[in-house]
C-alpha cells in the first residue's frame, strides 16, 4: 500500500473518509447496500459528481457497471464495455489506474452512459482504479471531481506540479478503498456469473476452487457467516441474540410443528412466523395472519371458524373462515393470550383432531394446516388467573421462540435505521445520505420500550423533518430528547443547551459546505460577520472541513 502524501489538514479528511467507508464495511449486510453506501461516502468527502463500481463477467468478458452515485437506472443499464474499450476497458486489460485531467479533452472517454447530456463536464476530470483479487482485475472503481488544482469560487488553475500531487493523492485513496471492497465485488461478480449461466452449468473445475473456499470459510467462521448467508431475508439483524432466533427458525421450518413465538410488542413477531412458512415445505401455499385482539370477541369466533347462511343476524351468505382459507398452509395467531376461553377450547380441538365446525352448521370441516402463535403476555400467569387454558398452553408451547427486545440487541440499531432511512427515502421522495453522530448516540443510548416498531416510527419522522439530507438530533421525537437518552447533563441552563444546538448546527453547515464559511452562513440565514463571531465563541476551526 502506498504512503498518503497530504498535508496535516487533509490528512485528517482522509483518515475520517476510510474509517466511515471501514464502518460501513463491517455494519452492512447486504453487499449492493455496502457499495452504494461507499460511493455515497465517497461523494461527501471527495467532492465526488459522480462515480461508479463495474464488475467483469468472466464468462462474457463484459464489464458492466453494479453500483452508481449520481447516474441513473438507465444511465447505470447503458454502461457496458469490453476490456480495451474506452478508460474503464483500459484500466481492466492494463490492470492500472488511469487519470483524465479533463473529460472533455479525452477522446477515449466514451461517456457510455450518456450522462455528459445531463451534467456539465468542461470542469470535471476522471479517476479510474482496479479492483483486485489477488493478480486478477475483477472490477473498477472510478470518480469524476472538480478539475484539480482549481480554486472552486475563482476558478483559477493551481501550478502543475500541485495538480499532479492532488491527482497522485487522489488515486492512493481510491485505490485503498478498491482493496477495501475487493471481497464484496468478488462476492457480486460470483452472484452475477452464478445468475446468468448458472451453478450447474459450470464445469466442475470452475466450481471446485470457490467451493473449496466457501466450505472452508464456513468452517473457520460459522458463527458470523451464519447471519449473512443464512438468516431470513425479511429480517435484518447480526446481533447473538437475533442469530440464536435464526438457528430456531431453521430448526422448525422443516418440519409441521406448531410454534409459539413470544416477545414484547413491536419486536417483530409476525416476521419470524412469516420466515417459518416460507422457509418450509408450505411455501407456496397460504400464509394467512390474523390478530385476535383486533375484533371484538362476537366477531373473532365467526372469522376464525366461517359460518353457515343464517347463523346470526346478518350472516346472509355461507361464509369461509381464516382456518378453511389455510387450508395446506399456515395460520399466524398473533396475540393468541387475547383469546376468550370459549374459541381456546375450539382452538385446542383444531390442534388435537384437526377438524372444526363453522359458527352455526354441524358439518365437520378437516383441515390441514400449521398453526404459529403469538403473544407478549406471560401466559403461565395468565394460567394462574384462570385467563388461558393450561392444556392449551402445552399444546402451543412445542417449540417456543422468544424474540428478543431491542435494548437487547443494540448492535442491530444501525442496521436497522440505514434500513429504515433507505425505505423512507424512497417512499416520500427523500434523500437522506448521513446520521450526525449526536443522533447515533441518542438512538443507542435510548431504551426502545416499544422496540423496532418504535425505531421505525422515529426514522420515518426524522426522514420527513430534515431538510438537508442529514438526520440531526432534533429531528428525533421528544421521548429521545431527554438528559438520560441524549446524554446531555440534566444540570445545564437553558443557554448551555441553546449553545450545544446552535454549536451542532454550525458543524453540520460547514460539513455540508467543506468549510466554506460563506456559504455556512448563508444556509443558518446568517451574516458572515455572526458566522464568524460563533465559530470564535465555540473555537471551531472551519478549515479542518475544507478537502
Amino acid at each position: 500500500m502506498q504512503k498518503l502524501k497530504t498535508p496535516a489538514i487533509e490528512r485528517t479528511n482522509t483518515i475520517n473518509l476510510l474509517a466511515e467507508v471501514g464502518r460501513a464495511l463491517n455494519n452492512a449486510e447486504n453487499i449492493n447496500t455496502v457499495l452504494r453506501l461507499v460511493l455515497s461516502i465517497m461523494s461527501e468527502h471527495l467532492e465526488m459528481m459522480r462515480g461508479a463500481i463495474t464488475i467483469i463477467n468472466r464468462e462474457t468478458s463484459e464489464i458492466v457497471i453494479n453500483e452508481s452515485f449520481g447516474l441513473t437506472e438507465e444511465e447505470k443499464a447503458r454502461g457496458r464495455y469490453m476490456p480495451g474499450e474506452g478508460i474503464i476497458g483500459q484500466v481492466v486489460k492494463t490492470g492500472r489506474h488511469r487519470v483524465v485531467p479533463r473529460i472533455d479533452d479525452e477522446p477515449l472517454f466514451l461517456d457510455r452512459t450518456g450522462s455528459r447530456n445531463r451534467i456539465k463536464t468542461d470542469r470535471l476530470c476522471f479517476v479510474c482504479v482496479p479492483v483486485k483479487s489477488g493478480n486478477e482485475v475483477i472490477g473498477t472503481l472510478s470518480a469524476d471531481r472538480p478539475v484539480f488544482g482549481s480554486d472552486n469560487h475563482t476558478g483559477k488553475a493551481a501550478p502543475k506540479r500541485k495538480e499532479e500531487e492532488q491527482a497522485e493523492e487522489l488515486v492512493n485513496i481510491l485505490s485503498i478503498i478498491a482493496a477495501m471492497i475487493s471481497q464484496a465485488v468478488r462476492i457480486q461478480q460470483l452472484a452475477q456469473e452464478e445468475s446468468e449461466t448458472g451453478p450447474e452449468n459450470r464445469s466442475a473445475e470452475e466450481r471446485e476452487p470457490f467451493s473449496f473456499y466457501r466450505e472452508e470459510y464456513h468452517e473457520q467462521h460459522d458463527e458470523e457467516n451464519y447471519n449473512v448467508n443464512r438468516r431470513p431475508a425479511n429480517i435484518i439483524g447480526n446481533s447473538k441474540a437475533m442469530t440464536a432466533v435464526f438457528r430456531m427458525i431453521d430448526k422448525i421450518a422443516p418440519t409441521n410443528a406448531t410454534a409459539l413465538i413470544l416477545g414484547e410488542s413491536g419486536v417483530g413477531k409476525e416476521l419470524v412466523a412469516s420466515a417459518i412458512h416460507f422457509k418450509s415445505h408450505r411455501a407456496d401455499k397460504p400464509f394467512i395472519k390474523f390478530n385476535c385482539a383486533a375484533l371484538p370477541e362476537s366477531i373473532v369466533e365467526s372469522e376464525l371458524f366461517g359460518h353457515e347462511k343464517g347463523a346470526f343476524t346478518g350472516a346472509t351468505a355461507t361464509r369461509q373462515g381464516r382456518f378453511e382459507l389455510a387450508d395446506g398452509g399456515t395460520i399466524f395467531l398473533d396475540e393468541t393470550g387475547e383469546l376468550s376461553l370459549p374459541v381456546q377450547a375450539k382452538l385446542l380441538r383444531i390442534l388435537q383432531e384437526k377438524e372444526f365446525e363453522r359458527v352455526g352448521g354441524s358439518k365437520t370441516i378437516k383441515t390441514d394446516i400449521r398453526i404459529i402463535a403469538a403473544t407478549n403476555r406471560d401466559l403461565d400467569e395468565e394460567i394462574q388467573a384462570g385467563k388461558f387454558r393450561e392444556d392449551l398452553y402445552y399444546r402451543l408451547n412445542i417449540f417456543p421462540i422468544t424474540v428478543p427486545p431491542l435494548r437487547e440487541r443494540k448492535s442491530d440499531i444501525l442496521l436497522l435505521t440505514d434500513y429504515f432511512v433507505e425505505k423512507y427515502n424512497r417512499i416520500n421522495f427523500k434523500g437522506i445520505r448521513r446520521i450526525s453522530t449526536r443522533t447515533i448516540d441518542m438512538l443507542m443510548r435510548y431504551h426502545w420500550p416499544g422496540n423496532v416498531r418504535e425505531l421505525e416510527n422515529c426514522i420515518e419522522r426524522a426522514v420527513i423533518l430534515s431538510e438537508d439530507s442529514v438526520i440531526h438530533g432534533y429531528h428525533l421525537p421528544p421521548t429521545l430528547q431527554t438528559a438520560e437518552s441524549s446524554g446531555t447533563p440534566a444540570s445545564g441552563s437553558l443557554q448551555q443547551r441553546l449553545d450545544a444546538i446552535e454549536h451542532e448546527m454550525i458543524i453540520e453547515a460547514l460539513k455540508r459546505t467543506k468549510g466554506n464559511m460563506s456559504k455556512a452562513s448563508a444556509q443558518l440565514g446568517l451574516t458572515e460577520r455572526v458566522m464568524g463571531l460563533r465559530v470564535k465563541k465555540f473555537g471551531i476551526d472551519y478549515r479542518k472541513y475544507r478537502p
